[in-house]
């Protein structure tokens, strides 16, 4: 958390980045491949950032160990989220007090459970991963080079992942208008504004600009219900309400330009990067709080393809 208030009050967006086409941009497990799920490539993204590195391939401690590997000295782990699932009676919230609901548990405000006998919920257990950059040992670059084949090997081309990329931003039930200079979600109407398409530098710029758009359109009371209340350059309370619907809208794109294999590389609006650190600052679980709202989000749009071991 400290760190990414840091880069924001410095002016970066650490979650931003463009689509790696050499290395296909997904976050995976350096041992076995598996792809990072839910919230946790937007964490991992940022992850990548802090350490400059180009590789999206983590492991933890005891797997690396395993193998010989071993952080580098002053390296620091990336935290991601684990969900476990509980059972009613099992126990109580983790100690961060972050929850979602499953089947209809409920939490109340102080973080413990009032979950009913044979009903379940989902605790998020923090993690700890070093990214391949940190790591050193006579085993990691053939490690690093089999990853590297694998995901080449699966890698679609770009007109194919931008094809994609079109049909499900177009599917969504919100209509969309191109034209003018403005890339807004207008909630009264609910309806999309986005530039002229040939005014976009890019195709990949355009629909990461087109999936935030579609992320703020989810929270429309017909849908996920979020206070889309606030406006730009409101102070106080309106002005945090803003920043907090903008960040669910940044980290939302992330998730889905890495669903969709478009990245998600957008300008930096100076308006709400400093109340994004007045929001940061107020509490930690504000983070966790935008992340899940981020994820329902894009579930939403893009819902996860069921991974390969069923989890």
């Amino acid at each position: 958390m400290a760190s990414l208030v840091a880069l924001l009050e410095a002016g970066t967006t650490p979650w931003r980045r463009e689509w790696d086409a050499a290395s296909g941009g997904h976050h995976v497990n350096l041992l076995s491949g598996r792809c990072y799920r839910g919230a946790n490539p937007a964490l991992l993204t940022l992850g990548m950032h802090l350490r400059g590195s180009a590789l999206p391939y983590w492991c933890g401690f005891a797997e690396a160990k395993a193998l010989g590997i071993f952080p580098r000295k002053g390296s620091k782990a990336v935290h991601v989220l684990r969900p476990q699932v509980h059972q009613g009676g099992e126990g109580m919230l983790s100690e961060s007090g972050s929850a979602a609901e499953v089947g209809q548990g409920s939490a109340s405000a102080d973080g413990q459970s009032s979950v009913q006998p044979g009903r379940s919920w989902v605790t998020y257990r923090a993690v700890a991963l070093f990214n391949a950059a940190d790591l050193e040992g006579e085993a990691l670059e053939a490690l690093i080079q089999k990853r590297r084949q694998a995901e080449g090997a699966v890698l679609r081309p770009e007109p194919e992942r931008l094809a994609d990329a079109e049909a499900v931003l177009s599917r969504w039930p919100v209509p969309v208008s191109f034209a003018g200079d403005r890339a807004c979600y207008l909630p009264v109407p609910d309806r999309i504004q986005l530039p002229d398409r040939t005014a976009f530098h890019s195709a990949g710029g355009l629909y990461a600009t087109w999936a935030h758009e579609v992320i703020h359109s989810t929270g429309h009371s017909s849908r996920l219900a979020r206070d889309l209340s606030g406006g730009m350059g409101e102070g106080g309370d309106g002005g945090l309400v803003y920043a907090r619907e903008e960040l669910v809208a940044e980290l939302g794109a992330v998730l889905l330009g890495d669903r969709l294999e478009i990245g998600s590389a957008m300008a930096n609006h100076a308006a709400y990067l400093g109340h994004w650190v007045e929001l940061l600052k107020e509490s930690p679980r504000v983070l966790l709080q935008v992340l899940r709202d981020a994820r329902k989000a894009a579930d939403l749009v893009c819902p996860e393809a069921p991974a390969a071991d069923g989890g």
